[in-house]
């Protein structure tokens, strides 16, 4: 089992920046990834970036790319979200993920297996 703890939410004008984490209860070794998904009321969750925890490479929703930066640290236990230049069109529920064991390309939603409880980021204009 893994847990997810997501923090750094909060308010925010157009063009501001938040920064997310994501703290994982262990480590979910090198062939994972860890994704960062974002739902707004009365829409679907969607993808917003993801990093494998093996070799670093990141992935991105066309939406946030040159915006967003997903990053882990040393310890591969935290994923961060840096989100730059923000717009109101972000507000969402931001969740984090991990899809343990993955072991081909960028996991889609539903093969993700470990789910945090979500943090708001509101970003007003």
């Amino acid at each position: 089992q893994v847990q997810l703890v997501e923090s750094g939410g909060g308010s925010v004008q157009a063009g501001g920046s938040l920064r997310l984490s994501c703290a994982a209860s262990r480590y979910i070794g090198s062939s994972s990834y860890m994704g960062w998904f974002r739902q707004a009321p009365g829409k679907e969750r969607e993808g917003v970036a993801a990093i494998h925890t093996g070799s670093g490479n990141t992935y991105y929703a066309d939406s946030v790319k040159g915006r967003f930066t997903i990053s882990q640290d040393n310890a591969k236990t935290t994923v961060y979200l840096q989100m730059n230049s923000l717009k109101p069109e972000d507000t969402a529920m931001y969740y984090c993920a991990a899809a343990v064991g993955w072991l081909f390309g960028p996991p889609k939603l539903e093969e993700y297996n470990y789910w945090g409880q979500g943090t708001q980021v509101t970003v007003s204009s």
